[in-house]
């Protein structure tokens, strides 16, 4: 049954449109976004998709077709920021983080069901939120592009679900096109769609989900981020941007925390590895993007130490099996890795990594290949 028939035996009704929005894998610039700095992500095909009516009554209902549970319901006029409601959670906040910016979004009914793994890094959450606010601008009428949109659903998640995370995941369900990555400056938020047809040039992007589960709320994102912050104050800048690598070797003698340093080290580097990759991509040599995705794992596991060791399996075994390179992707302690391999070695080392997780007693793990799709659109 599709969104708009299970949300008509919901609500008893028909509903006013069918929204969808993307989850995201990002090929490099991990724990940057909230430093301003360069991020590079593309949506996958794997989406949450909305049927949505408007309510007068200043009711908000939700339903997930994922959960097993009823409708939430709840009153717009009272929802309360880190107030918990789980899942809907997510939806309710993109509610009060619109109205909270002064528009007059009166309430809804919303049915939900995502094919975006959960726990895996790819932004089940974000593309909730996204699908949530283009429904709800669609609906009311409020003119806001995607860029605000998703500004709005980080709004959402930072202040109402209470995750510190920064703008990428929604900017890349709002934004990016099929075909491309998005390469964004999460500064200003100036954005350029490259083109990424890796068919074309006989490669293929794997995204290996370990089917370990993460929770970003947890403690040791904020404690990142607030490290981050920490190093951006001890060497008098606003955010790590604006330490340039040339630079860093001066600023890491600045600083006497030594997690602080790592997580330095480990933003400004990363900045930079964007900046090597947007250069390869733009000049046609996609196959060397492959050792600056490896790299940037060996600055995730040994300076921000968000990494796991199934995380480490993937890596290791991928490149060992001949695959151009690999490293974990989204916020870490599980959840995904990606691989970048000659379409010709697609089945060898995705076995390889089978055969690694086999024999050191892991779950096993999901492999897909991540093909570059659209932002968030309405779709029926």
């Amino acid at each position: 049954m599709g969104v708009a028939e299970e949300f008509r035996r919901l609500y008893g009704y028909a509903p006013e449109g069918v929204w969808a929005a993307p989850g995201r894998v990002n090929l490099i610039g991990e724990y940057t976004d909230f430093n301003d700095g360069f991020v590079m992500p593309l949506a996958l095909p794997h989406t949450a998709v909305a049927a949505v009516a408007r309510r007068t009554d200043g009711r908000l209902r939700v339903h997930s077709a994922d959960t097993g549970q009823g409708a939430v319901q709840l009153d717009a006029d009272a929802l309360e920021p880190l107030a918990g409601t789980g899942w809907a959670a997510y939806p309710a906040g993109v509610l009060w983080a619109l109205r909270e910016a002064g528009h007059a979004v009166a309430g809804a009914d919303v049915h939900l069901a995502s094919t975006v793994p959960t726990g895996a890094g790819l932004s089940s959450s974000a593309a909730l939120e996204v699908v949530t606010a283009l429904a709800l601008n669609d609906l009311y009428g409020l003119g806001l592009d995607a860029a605000r949109l998703a500004v709005l659903g980080q709004r959402a998640e930072n202040a109402f679900v209470g995750v510190p995370c920064g703008v990428m995941d929604q900017m890349a369900s709002a934004c990016c096109t099929e075909g491309h990555a998005l390469y964004l400056d999460t500064r200003d938020l100036s954005s350029r769609q490259v083109p990424f047809d890796l068919g074309a040039r006989g490669l293929r992007l794997l995204v290996v989900d370990t089917r370990v589960k993460h929770a970003l709320g947890d403690g040791a994102y904020a404690e990142r981020r607030a490290g981050c912050e920490a190093g951006a104050r001890a060497l008098g800048v606003r955010t790590l941007r604006e330490v340039d690598h040339v630079q860093l070797p001066d600023a890491l003698a600045r600083l006497s925390d030594e997690t602080v340093r790592r997580y330095v080290r480990h933003v400004v580097s990363e900045n930079r590895r964007v900046e090597r990759t947007i250069a390869l991509l733009d000049g046609g040599d996609v196959r060397a993007v492959g050792p600056v995705l490896t790299e940037g794992h060996a600055s995730l596991r040994g300076d921000l130490r968000v990494s796991c060791p199934e995380l480490d399996l993937v890596v290791t075994a991928a490149t060992d099996a001949g695959a151009l390179g690999a490293r974990m992707t989204g916020g870490g302690f599980g959840g995904s890795a990606i691989v970048l391999v000659e379409a010709a070695d697609e089945d060898t080392v995705t076995k390889a990594v089978a055969e690694a997780f086999a024999a050191a007693g892991h779950t096993a793990p999901r492999v897909f290949a991540a093909v570059p799709s659209a932002g968030a659109r309405r779709v029926g």
